[in-house]
């Protein structure tokens, strides 16, 4: 493409954080990717049993917490199932240098071990409050507590008062949850109202939609141009390779969401990125060397073949040979016909003179039969 079309360079998530330098979804996490200069913090949110929306990524709490030291009797429950007061109890950092998910703790100060050592389940309150000190966007996806929750019902009011709580500016909450969204608007418009959910453009229009949040891979470079062209924000997730983001960049992506924020800011401009017309000279020369190779291979060859011809040698003729083998083998036969023939006539009485002149074998003479 011509570099003089490149868009924007696209702006960068921290996806759950910053969880290979920080454990996921806490506090310092989060702190640690807004170190990186990301323009949005994700993250992953459930509602506790008291009505807390907090950050968790995975249905339980025994990969990212101590539950089952604390709580040794509940550490199979659903996240969900837990109080506020008992979430706090739980220690979310200690698994991270225990685990080393990432390889990452030995490059860790020691002030940064015992800041991760420290770390406590995060509220949704607690980081719309750090956003809105760093003046930066938020999305969370929610997740809907079981039918038997005391939340079931109210979920979406206890996240929305959650969020007006924390007192951060409504327009840097990219709202997700499709339930009740007519409703969130009435009260908080200056929501950024946002899908999970590939839809087409105008079905987003109609519905105040003005940003999708999709999987990497789920939208065509098409897609991308024609959702630009009518005003759609895109965000892709996660995308954590500079290859990728580059390739992203290409394509016209207005953001992207990352767990390696710190590696994605060392990307300054598109990996490789190539001219139309230093495209099509790439692949004209290539077609010209890989045809002078043939051509000089085949003159080659020739050339080896007149001079082993010139050279005086009898050229290797197969059909020669084979002629010359079988008037050889037909030769052999006949004359052991022959022999046959004559010890057969000397057993049955008839003399070799005789067979002789029978058989015209004048040419014949064998000593040992004469005896």
């Amino acid at each position: 493409m011509d570099p003089s079309t490149l868009k924007p360079r696209p702006e960068v998530f921290g996806h759950q954080g910053a969880p290979v330098l920080a454990p996921e979804n806490t506090l310092w996490s989060f702190q640690r990717a807004l170190q990186m200069n990301v323009t949005g913090l994700e993250a992953d949110v459930t509602i506790s049993v008291d009505g807390v929306p907090f950050l968790m990524h995975d249905v339980t709490l025994r990969r990212t917490t101590d539950v089952e030291k604390v709580f040794p009797d509940r550490e199979r429950n659903e996240a969900s199932q837990f109080n506020w007061t008992d979430l706090q109890q739980l220690n979310a950092g200690q698994w991270f240098l225990k685990d080393d998910p990432f390889w990452t703790v030995n490059t860790m100060s020691l002030q940064e071990k015992n800041l991760t050592a420290k770390q406590r389940v995060c509220s949704l309150e607690q980081l719309l409050k750090l956003a809105s000190y760093h003046n930066s966007t938020v999305v969370f996806r929610l997740r809907r507590p079981p039918p038997e929750h005391p939340c079931y019902t109210t979920w979406i009011n206890d996240t929305l008062e959650a969020v007006q709580d924390s007192g951060v500016l409504q327009n840097l909450v990219m709202w997700t949850p499709d339930d009740e969204r007519a409703q969130v608007k009435q009260l908080a418009p200056g929501f950024i109202q946002t899908s999970l959910v590939k839809r087409s453009p105008e079905y987003l229009h109609r519905s105040g939609i003005s940003r999708l949040l999709l999987r990497y891979n789920q939208v065509s470079t098409s897609e991308i141009i024609d959702y630009s062209r009518n005003n759609i924000s895109l965000t892709l997730y996660t995308v954590n390779e500079p290859w990728l983001y580059s390739v992203l960049w290409c394509s016209g992506v207005s953001s992207v969401s990352s767990e390696v924020p710190h590696i994605l800011r060392k990307v300054p401009y598109p990996t490789w990125l190539l001219r139309p017309n230093e495209y099509c000279l790439m692949w004209v020369s290539a077609d010209l060397i890989s045809f002078a190779v043939v051509i000089g291979i085949f003159i080659l060859q020739n050339y080896h073949m007149i001079r082993y011809r010139m050279s005086g040698m009898r050229s290797y003729n197969p059909e020669q040979i084979m002629l010359s083998a079988a008037v050889r083998t037909s030769s052999r036969d006949i004359n052991v016909m022959k022999e046959k023939l004559i010890f057969s006539e000397v057993r049955n009485g008839g003399s070799v003179e005789e067979l002789y002149e029978e058989h015209s074998f004048d040419s014949y003479t064998n000593q040992s039969v004469r005896q």
